[in-house]
């Protein structure tokens, strides 16, 4: 018997430092628990946002938009897109690779109506809230739609025109791509507004500029080319707006056709001071951009942002270039959001 005691405090030793060490790697355990769960919880949200491309002023402007909705609601905001607006597959795997991520929520501008239909279900089966921007698709399951009025805009743009050519006159277009919604929204718009408004003004020719400044002014050149007595031209984009002034600018027919252009780089607004262009339609895509991550953000701390938003378009002529809500609205700080 008193042989075994030793043996008996030994074992009551080792059980203690067995309960001991089983208690802290409870407590460690417990302590990496509690700490992964308050960084999860205290995590900035990610809103990815996807543009239809980055090569031109307008998505720039819509990034940096976006941007300051992030530093404002203490957001990170994650932007990537094509580096042009056909890239149809290229966009497909930027949106389906933030699902994969799992992003707390989608922002995106479709190229084409129907090529992210899978995707945005997709997103919506994981629980992801989507904000489609800019241009509309077919899919229901998104949240908010942000975007320009693009029929009302292409409303202005032939009334604009119109006065311009006292009503009268044959005139052509220069559109962007097919597929994309919100350019055939305001191209319809013109188009129903010349054919219910202005019988005597007729669309003589449509050429498509293919969001590309070169091809753009390709078609512009065949158009003026196929019809040297044109008296004016609405141009539906940007690169579709900047390749048609210089069509005008080479063939120096700058300031005898009449030319409403859509959007507003720094190159079109000097166009505009010059005479190339008779009026620019301007949308807001900062505003656009911000509006964009904030609905998602509204949603993430359990509010309802609304179906629609829409922003009105407003034309521009050479004297409204000095008005200060003008130079503010083509003139955004996109350096001080973007690096």
């Amino acid at each position: 018997m008193a042989a075994g005691r030793p043996n008996s405090k030994r074992h009551m030793r080792d059980q203690m430092a067995n309960t001991t060490s089983s208690g802290r790697s409870f407590a460690c355990v417990l302590c990496f628990l509690l700490t992964l769960l308050s960084c999860n919880t205290n995590r900035r949200k990610v809103i990815g946002v996807v543009p239809k491309g980055t090569s031109h002023l307008f998505w720039v402007s819509v990034e940096a938009g976006a941007m300051a909705a992030g530093h404002a609601l203490n957001v990170e905001v994650l932007w990537n897109g094509p580096a042009t607006e056909t890239e149809y597959s290229r966009q497909i795997q930027i949106v389906d690779s933030m699902i994969a991520r799992h992003v707390d929520g989608l922002a995106l501008a479709a190229q084409d109506h129907t090529a992210l239909d899978a995707s945005i279900d997709r997103a919506a089966r994981e629980g992801i809230p989507v904000t489609v921007f800019d241009s509309g698709v077919d899919s229901t399951n998104y949240m908010t739609f942000v975007a320009t009025n693009n029929y009302e805009a292409g409303q202005m743009a032939a009334r604009k025109l119109a006065e311009l050519l006292n009503g009268k006159g044959s005139i052509a277009m220069v559109l962007h791509v097919p597929g994309s919604f919100s350019t055939m929204e305001r191209e319809r718009g013109f188009e129903d507004t010349m054919a219910k408004e202005f019988r005597r003004i007729h669309i003589v020719q449509k050429q498509y500029g293919m969001s590309d400044r070169s091809k753009a002014m390709a078609a512009a050149e065949n158009i003026l080319t196929a019809h040297p007595d044109l008296d004016g031209i609405f141009a539906s984009t940007e690169p579709s707006s900047v390749g048609t002034a210089l069509a005008l600018k080479s063939r120096g027919l700058a300031g005898k056709v009449k030319f409403v252009a859509f959007d507003a780089a720094e190159g079109m607004v000097q166009d505009l001071r010059g005479g190339t262009i008779d009026a620019l339609i301007a949308q807001d895509p900062f505003r656009m951009g911000y509006e964009a991550v904030a609905t998602l953000v509204d949603k993430l701390n359990g509010k309802s942002p609304p179906k629609r938003i829409d922003l009105s378009a407003r034309v521009i002529t050479r004297p409204d270039l000095d008005k200060p809500e003008i130079k503010e609205l083509l003139n955004p700080d996109v350096k001080k959001y973007l690096n």
